[in-house]
């Protein structure tokens, strides 16, 4: 459900610990130093994140001197541009007097699925074992949920992470992460790659033949909106150019890890969808956001896209632009200074449907989910019955089911919209853990609230699971046993939107805070809560607040046992 373009930096406050410092002198060795960083890079407010990496990247944090220095360069307020990095977790900024974190940093997932998996024991015993040379943070989700308990050592990730791996990986010096043998360019051009987008440029395949296709196969945005893609295509084509495609593989949502497990494996068939849908919409630049976890991913795609661009498939292709994240869920700062490029305010928060409003540099931007791309190219050549024709329950189409927690064989399982969590379980995921009896599930992720096993049998799709209070967004399915409490759930989901509350609204930024203290006691206030619940959904200024307190709701409602007093 991530919000990822843009939102206006001034006035938001995501609960920072420092005062924002007056502007001061530009050092000149600081300046030189930046020069030399950014080279001959474009100096445009719209790269302020990048930038900020390239300083992070090469000196380990942020000083006060190369923030002046970058604002100098990028013609910016000094406090914009700390604004921006201290709202980004990835980015440490040092102030005078004080000293800069340990050269190396051991991020340790402590969402859901990690904590169950013992995430917490390792946060309690690996500083002790690493030493004051290695810096041990918790980390909000890290899309690697199949894989818990999940670490990264710099940026080198580890699956079913224990202290004697992470230690190895820190004594080995393991720290970068080189993405695994995929399918690059050259095969996928072997393997007819390409074909589908150059029909379409030459008029073999007709646009209102490729628009009518992807209309009928009844495909929808699956980031969670769920907004039909094909009429996306032609809504944002009716309007005036210049347009833009912003693509989201942030998979910020705790639980949600599809587009890094197909992204991993075949890069080219997301690429493909997206120039195709490119060609569709009348695109002129397409803005890839990637989250910053996902290291490896980023070294593949700067690889393949430069494979791309040395030898393209076809002339007169949109640029393809790659922008790094820094760590944050709620986000889209680097497009916070439209003011300063178009003269006019930041524009607010996208809405549904996502499509056809004033996005990127105030342009008509198209905004889609990494995996509705990677079906554009199978949709189109096998037709838009091959993928309707798939579904349970009286539902159709495909899902990617993001699966983690207590079942024996977690992972990406592809399987029919309309599959029940239970047919999930039984048929996809081999089942539970041993000795773990199936107890309750989210079926959407942190945002998407939680049920007990007894509603097993709703289908899992779209609209389906509005009546029960819940969604199923990005289509992550966490599975509780006997050995779990939803209870324990929600406030997990709730330290994770409190950690993520950007503080730009009252509603979000104090709601989080006081729902979490309120469901930390062990009696809870439901009066309370379902007074505060109703207040965050109703006052909320993006979908963080608004769906905070579906978590709670769900355990009031559906797990009351666990709230009697004993």
């Amino acid at each position: 459900m991530n919000t990822i373009i843009p939102i206006a930096v001034q006035g938001s406050t995501r609960q920072r610990k420092r005062e924002a410092p007056k502007g001061r002198r530009v050092d000149p060795q600081a300046l030189r130093e930046v020069q030399a960083l950014l080279g001959g890079a474009g100096r445009q407010p719209d790269l302020l994140i990048e930038h900020l990496h390239k300083i992070q990247d090469a000196h380990g944090s942020l000083s006060s001197a190369h923030l002046a220095a970058l604002a100098h360069e990028l013609k910016l307020p000094q406090t914009a541009v700390y604004e921006v990095a201290t709202f980004y977790h990835h980015f440490d900024v040092v102030k005078e007097g004080e000293v800069a974190p340990a050269a190396l940093t051991v991020r340790v997932c402590d969402g859901l699925s990690c904590e169950m998996a013992g995430a917490r024991e390792l946060l309690a015993r690996l500083p002790a074992m690493l030493g004051p040379g290695v810096r041990v943070l918790g980390a909000p989700c890290l899309g690697r949920c199949e894989q818990a308990p999940a670490a990264v050592v710099g940026q080198h990730p580890l699956a079913q992470a224990s202290c004697e791996s992470v230690a190895a990986a820190v004594a080995g010096g393991h720290t970068t992460h080189e993405p695994a043998p995929y399918t690059g360019y050259a095969a996928y051009r072997a393997q007819g790659g390409y074909a589908l987008l150059r029909d379409c440029a030459a008029g073999v395949r007709t646009l209102e033949s490729v628009l009518a296709t992807m209309e009928d196969s009844g495909l929808r945005g699956l980031g969670g909106a769920g907004f039909p893609a094909g009429r996306k295509w032609r809504i944002v084509r009716a309007e005036p150019g210049p347009r833009l495609m912003a693509v989201n593989i942030d998979e910020g949502e705790p639980g949600t890890f599809k587009d890094r497990h197909y992204l991993e494996r075949d890069p080219h068939r997301f690429i493909e969808g997206a120039l195709i849908a490119a060609w569709a919409a009348g695109i002129d630049t397409i803005y890839i956001y990637l989250r910053d976890e996902y290291h490896g991913c980023r070294a593949l795609l700067e690889a393949e896209l430069a494979a791309l661009r040395a030898d393209p498939p076809l002339a007169g292709m949109p640029a393809i632009v790659l922008r790094r994240g820094a760590g944050a869920y709620i986000c889209g700062e680097e497009s916070a200074m439209i003011e300063s490029i178009e003269g006019k305010r930041g524009m607010p928060r996208l809405r549904p449907p996502y499509v056809a409003q004033v996005g990127l540099f105030g342009r008509p931007t198209l905004q889609h989910n990494f995996e509705t791309l990677h079906w554009v190219r199978e949709i189109v050549e096998k037709g838009a019955s091959w993928y309707s024709g798939h579904g349970l329950n009286g539902r159709k189409g495909l899902r990617s089911f993001s699966v983690s927690g207590r079942v024996r064989a977690p992972g990406v399982k592809l399987a029919p919209a309309g599959i029940t969590v239970q047919q999930l379980i039984d048929d996809h995921c081999g089942g539970m853990q041993e000795g773990h009896r199936f107890y309750g599930y989210l079926p959407g992720g942190a945002s998407g609230g939680i049920l007990p096993a007894s509603l097993g049998a709703i289908p899992l799709d779209f609209d389906t699971l509005q009546p029960f209070g819940c969604f199923i967004g990005s289509a992550a399915v966490v599975v509780l046993s006997d050995r779990d409490t939803a209870a324990a759930a929600a406030r997990n989901t709730l330290r994770f939107f409190k950690h993520e509350s950007c503080g730009q609204c009252t509603p979000c930024r104090v709601g989080t805070a006081k729902a979490l203290a309120l469901i930390e006691q062990p009696l809870w206030d439901t009066k309370l809560l379902a007074e505060l619940s109703q207040v965050m959904r109703d006052a909320s200024i993006c979908g963080l607040g608004q769906a905070a307190p579906n978590p709670i709701d769900c355990v009031v409602k559906y797990f009351p046992q666990e709230l009697e007093q004993p």
